[in-house]
């Protein structure tokens, strides 16, 4: 293909990607494929000789729509929001046309300096507090990582090194296997499964803290098991608090564990994946007060800010603490301005070495949305999700299992678990929405997340007659079986 076919090629993709994305409430959210289905529709192995894009291009309908869940149907009410705009969709088109792996500064100097810009700019939209900030001279500063989950391992495997290198220093005849033996993380037990996760790569115990009846985290409860902890020898080292949990959405108590935290030595770490755009709005940056505690913070725009995925926006205080962790120096890799204090090699501050452009997507997307678009969008979801929270309580037969903050309504008929299984199979299998289940404590509990940048009001209306039909229909058959019984 040369550049003109490109530029032949590229039109008929475009209008491709925006029939698909303008039309995509007519596809079935969920597809009808059983595993395996694709390895029947191609070869056993690439083919030999050339084939046209006319070839490639009619086997996008025929071989990978029918296994696509579509993630942007407006009847999609799943997991959480998966970002995407068509500012951002231009962007990561340029993104990978320049196509520089920007590893270093002089990798390609714009990668990393827009990187650094678009993060001052984020973290001041959710007026994060200045030591986080790059600024022209600051010691914190702002990186875009592929997800929640590299952020917290990166902020995990940051802390280790900095406590190993502490308590060494403390007590020099301690080798780092006996420290590493007595290092212990937390976070709720209503954390991403990602955070335990990383203690398992990064080699630490990870313990569970409880939550409340809000599903939230206090400084009690912490405090609890970190003296239980340190009378035991332990070294507690790293604690994960959650703004938005992916189960209810709840919010740990920044206010009462960040003091704790900072008095016992422990580097705070702050998950907002999903929630951590709404503080754009400032009705909900109260969710974030306490922050000036933590040490990292991370959200991801590609969740909820209308940047397609992946862009996952992490902060640090002392960028020291990140960069010590993880610094190597080979000659291949080295330039002469690196010793300047002007530069960021955002290599230092991840797991892998490569990188995309990926600030491109937020300089398009915080540009032809500005601060106003970006609210607004986020405020419609929470509005849409209060209305489906005002359809469940109108039915008697339903109850909401948790607080509705932002976009997410957890709800279940009013009887067992079992129960509830049903009708969540009987939603899913007619394969008009597509939602997923949670547990919260003993209850199977069904959510309702808004998503879709196009979903509407009538959307949501349909969602609940549909929901409501299939409850009539479950609980009809269910007192018939219970009545044979």
């Amino acid at each position: 293909m040369d550049a003109a076919e490109f530029r032949k090629r590229g039109k008929e993709m475009v209008d491709y990607v925006a029939d698909y994305l303008e039309k995509i409430e007519k596809r079935q959210v969920f597809p009808d494929v059983e595993p395996g289905y694709l390895r029947t529709l191609i070869p056993d192995c690439a083919p030999q000789d050339p084939e046209s894009f006319e070839d490639v291009f009619k086997d996008i309908e025929k071989i990978i729509m029918p296994g696509v869940t579509h993630w942007h149907s407006p009847y999609f009410f799943a997991y959480f929001p998966s970002a995407s705009s068509f500012p951002a969709l231009l962007a990561d088109m340029l993104c990978g046309g320049i196509g520089c792996v920007g590893f270093s500064w002089a990798a390609s100097p714009a990668c990393t300096e827009l990187e650094t810009v678009m993060l001052d700019w984020l973290g001041k939209m959710i007026k994060l507090p200045e030591e986080f900030l790059a600024g022209k001279d600051g010691q914190g500063g702002g990186v875009i990582q592929g997800s929640a989950s590299e952020a917290t391992l990166v902020a995990l495997l940051a802390a280790r090194t900095k406590t190993i290198r502490r308590v060494q220093s403390e007590k020099p005849e301690l080798t780092e296997a006996d420290i590493m033996g007595m290092l212990v993380a937390y976070a709720s037990d209503q954390a991403h499964s990602s955070v335990e996760r990383a203690a398992l790569i990064s080699g630490v115990k990870m313990k569970s803290v409880s939550s409340d009846d809000t599903f939230a985290v206090c400084g009690s409860a912490l405090k609890k098991v970190l003296d239980e902890d340190k009378a035991s020898g332990l070294i507690p080292f790293f604690f994960c608090a959650t703004l938005g949990t992916t189960p209810c959405c709840s919010f740990d108590k920044l206010l009462e564990l960040g003091p704790i935290c900072n008095k016992e030595n422990i580097w705070m770490h702050i998950d907002a994946a999903y929630a951590g755009s709404a503080f754009i709005c400032p009705e909900f940056r109260h969710l974030l007060n306490g922050v000036e505690f933590a040490d990292s913070f991370n959200f991801n725009p590609h969740k909820w800010l209308l940047v397609n995925f992946d862009c996952s926006a992490m902060w640090v205080k002392k960028r020291s603490d990140l960069i010590g962790a993880f610094k190597l120096e080979p000659l291949y890799l080295q330039h002469h301005h690196q010793e300047s204090g002007l530069v960021t090699d955002y290599r230092h501050w991840q797991i892998p070495l490569g990188r995309r452009f990926r600030s491109l997507k937020l300089w398009f997307v915080l540009r032809m949305y500005g601060v106003t678009g970006l609210q607004e969008h986020i405020r419609k979801h929470v509005r849409l999700s209060h209305q489906f929270e005002q359809l469940v309580l109108q039915d008697e037969r339903f109850e909401l299992c948790a607080e509705v903050v932002l976009g997410l309504v957890c709800f279940r008929l009013k009887g067992s678990n079992e129960l509830n299984k049903a009708l969540l199979k009987s939603i899913n299998d007619a394969k008009k929405i597509h939602l997923v289940p949670c547990h919260l404590r003993e209850k199977f509990v069904l959510r309702f997340a808004i998503c879709s940048r196009t979903v509407e009001s009538t959307h949501v209306k349909f969602a609940w007659q549909h929901i409501s039909q299939l409850a009539t229909e479950l609980l009809k058959t269910w007192e018939q079986k219970h009545q044979q019984q």
